[in-house]
């Protein structure tokens, strides 16, 4: 039985480092698109104070660019099905670097709306990289160390975020009536993002395919069939899109909730923002360690747990005992994005790239964030902590589901 342990052990390791190379140039996009969405949690606030404008009117920042997630989430798993993963990397990077760029002419027409495009432009590049990227990483290696790797991939998006709240926070909270100018960072994102797309255009990255089963050969479309046939699935669909009502309305709310209850001031904010940010990337890297060595959905669970207990503690108002209850939240919330998208990727062959496009679209959840905003417009800033709640609890339930199945 050890002999057996030790050579699955070994065969894991070949595997692994067979796709090495792959691996380390796909998880850099990680950074980048943690980068881009870590911005909006600092735009959101800059904006309320340069145009004077509420939380739910800043709210549709979020509102619009996870709509370009939801929308091209499905057109994004056709165009890689056909193409496959490294043009859909290319062409998701034109995308992004394109709408960064289109900042310039949009301060020049000097509305918000003219913003809000741009960031519709780039919410529709990300989805392309998120789409191709998440599942990609998954398949490079043994299938038993994939939620492992997934969630060291994605401690580079928690990466990414502590360099956009720290650096683009202290620049456009420079102490002055309008802040800092939001073209310049865009600007240099824009760049950077297109040289970026130039280089995977030149790369080689393996694809990788399944033995067609029968499934694949049944009628019908890939879509109907994962409705069909793998309920698992469509609960992993809904504890994602929980998620990310959860966390990415937290992330939007944060910044407005510390100045709110007279914390700290913006500048001071976006920097406890950034160290939120590093539990959540610490929770990542911590979370792939121990997922070596023990199952993740038993990982889930623990982690849904102390989510559920976190925000109940923000909710009771007890003054710097919520701040600290919020910021142990960002560590229990870091394994939940990579486990559950891996953990309902499981054993879909043919049709992980339909069923990746679907988990894609969930982002659609930072849209909660607009229901905080109008909670907190009109009555206190922790009554909102009930959205992020029945979040936390789908993924609790959805956990408890997958550890009875584990046990089986």
């Amino acid at each position: 039985m050890n002999m057996l342990t030790e050579q699955q052990t070994e065969t894991n390791q070949t595997t692994d480092r067979k796709y090495l190379v792959p691996f380390i140039l796909i998880t850099s996009l990680f950074f980048l698109w943690g980068f881009a969405r870590a911005i909006l949690d600092v735009l959101n606030k800059h904006f309320q104070n340069a145009l004077h404008i509420s939380i739910t009117h800043s709210a549709l920042i979020q509102v619009t660019t996870y709509l370009g997630y939801f929308l091209m989430a499905i057109p994004a798993g056709f165009f890689i099905n056909r193409y496959g993963y490294r043009r859909g990397v290319v062409f998701g990077l034109l995308l992004f670097g394109v709408g960064a760029l289109l900042f310039i002419p949009g301060a020049a027409v000097g509305s918000f709306s003219a913003f809000l495009l741009c960031l519709f432009i780039i919410g529709c590049g990300l989805v392309f990289l998120e789409t191709a990227a998440n599942p990609y990483v998954t398949e490079l290696g043994a299938k038993e160390t994939a939620t492992s790797r997934l969630n060291l991939s994605q401690s580079f998006n928690g990466l990414g975020g502590i360099f956009a709240t720290l650096c683009i926070g202290q620049f456009l909270f420079n102490q002055t009536e309008e802040g800092g100018n939001v073209v310049v960072p865009y600007t240099i994102l824009g760049i950077l993002v297109l040289v970026i797309a130039l280089v995977f255009s030149r790369v080689d990255l393996p694809e990788i395919s399944h033995v067609a089963t029968a499934e694949d050969e049944a009628a019908g479309s890939n879509i109907s069939k994962l409705f069909s046939h793998h309920k698992m699935f469509v609960f992993g669909l809904l504890a994602l899109l929980s998620y990310e009502v959860a966390e990415i309305s937290i992330n939007s709310y944060f910044i407005n909730f510390v100045t709110g209850m007279k914390w700290m001031d913006d500048r001071t904010a976006s920097v406890a923002l950034t160290c939120a940010l590093a539990f959540f990337m610490v929770g990542r890297f911590l979370g792939s360690w121990i997922m070596r060595r023990i199952k993740a959905t038993t990982m889930l669970l623990i982690c849904a747990v102390g989510c559920v207990v976190c925000i109940l503690l923000v909710l009771s108002n007890l003054g710097k005992l919520s701040l600290v209850a919020l910021l142990c939240n960002y560590m229990f919330e870091a394994i939940m994005f990579p486990t559950i998208f891996s953990i309902a990727l499981t054993g879909l062959g043919n049709l992980t790239k339909t069923a990746s496009s679907l988990l894609m679209m969930t982002p659609i959840g930072g849209c909660g964030f607009l229901l905080m905003g109008l909670i907190a417009d009109r009555t206190h800033f922790t009554l909102p902590f009930l959205v992020p709640l029945i979040g936390f609890v789908i993924v609790l339930a959805y956990a408890a589901r997958e550890y009875k199945l584990a046990k089986k």
